[in-house]
């Protein structure tokens, strides 16, 4: 294993909404994502999700509530629990922490799947 560079790995991607791996233990995989404006209303019936928001704003919509992350904040959303992200700035970047091979919908047939970078 090597020490990973997230500023350099965010710069190796310009597509939003496709997760890359840029690291794995434990059977999870850190991964970072770029956002732009909405994505779907989804839930993982087997797993939390962790949110880190790197940088710009993201909300967390929740059926009872938003949660908003600035950079440096992150947000655990609990497994069976319906949200939807949404980058509030014209781009956002996150860091995620998922099971292995998890869909970033929780849903295969819709799923970006995640590659190593």
């Amino acid at each position: 294993m090597q020490k990973v560079n997230l500023l350099q790995k965010f710069d190796s991607f310009s597509d939003h909404w496709a997760p890359r791996i840029v690291a794995r233990y434990n059977q999870n995989e850190v991964r970072l994502a770029k956002l732009e404006g909405e994505f779907i209303w989804h839930q993982h019936d087997d797993t939390d999700e962790l949110f880190l928001c790197i940088e710009g704003v993201l909300d967390l919509e929740l059926r009872d509530r938003t949660v908003t992350l600035n950079p440096g904040e992150l947000f655990v959303v609990p497994r069976a629990t319906e949200h939807r992200p949404i980058a509030r700035t014209p781009e956002v970047k996150v860091l995620l922490i998922d099971p292995k091979d998890m869909p970033n919908t929780g849903d295969e047939a819709t799923a970006t799947r995640a590659i190593e970078i």
